[in-house]
């Protein structure tokens, strides 16, 4: 499988095909057609380690303690049309760790923007200190 510059071999990919939920009729019954595809990142040797380290300090629900990542596909009524959708989600998941992100340069507020805020401080202050029953006589 073709990830951008990188190259996952179809041996380090697990796929299970389980019936699927909802609805479908008598077809769902029968025929396993979702398809359970897992991913071991942690373990992978065709991902660099900083692609690597990146996936795996992600906050996914779908990567295990393990560091491996299952996805489940059963959009489509077809064993092959979920296949090729559980795929499709591996190679964007893996594209999203390829870059880098961009480094937060720290900025500083601008003096009209500490300006509008301490006047809208103000404001609320005092529409809050009007509604106290001070001087109602």
């Amino acid at each position: 499988m073709q990830v951008g510059p990188l190259s996952i071999p179809d041996d380090e990919l697990v796929e299970r095909f389980v019936r699927a939920s909802g609805p479908g009729g008598q077809n769902v019954n029968k025929v396993a057609t979702a398809v359970e595809l897992r991913f071991d990142v942690a373990a992978s040797p065709a991902l660099p380690e900083a692609v690597r380290a990146r996936l795996l300090a992600r906050r996914d629900r779908r990567m295990t303690g393990q560091g491996v990542l299952v996805l489940s596909a059963q959009r489509f009524r077809t064993q092959e049309r979920n296949r090729e959708d559980a795929r499709a989600r591996l190679a964007a998941f893996i594209e999203s760790g390829l870059r880098a992100p961009a480094p937060r340069i720290p900025t500083r507020p601008t003096r009209a923007a500490k300006e509008r805020r301490l006047g809208e401080k103000r404001v609320r202050s005092e529409r809050k200190q009007g509604r106290s029953g001070r001087g109602w006589e």
